[in-house]
């Protein structure tokens, strides 16, 4: 299946800032809230469901011998046209 990209930024940001972001989206979820993505003259609003797939990974991209480039990437995802994901286990501490 084809990918579009509907909205993307990238930019180093502070732990701090970082948090407020990701505060910001787990309220919006909490609430049952539309999600508002901008950056300049960009945006794109979203709707996640009662039940959106939550995807964690924890990445290390490079060299197997020398440093990499580690990440986090957190993705919330769901089908346009289907009803609610299926439940999973997830603890993050």
């Amino acid at each position: 299946m084809p990918e579009k990209v509907l909205f993307k930024s990238e930019a180093k940001q502070s732990q701090s800032e970082i948090a407020s972001y990701l505060r910001t989206v787990a309220q919006n979820l909490e609430d049952g809230k539309q999600i508002t993505l901008k950056s300049g003259s960009d945006s794109v609003t979203m709707e996640p469901p009662a039940n959106p797939t939550f995807e964690v990974k924890a990445e290390r991209e490079g060299p197997t011998d020398g440093p990499g480039e580690l990440s986090i990437e957190l993705e919330i995802e769901w089908d346009e046209d289907a009803a609610d994901g299926e439940s999973g286990s997830l603890e993050i501490e």
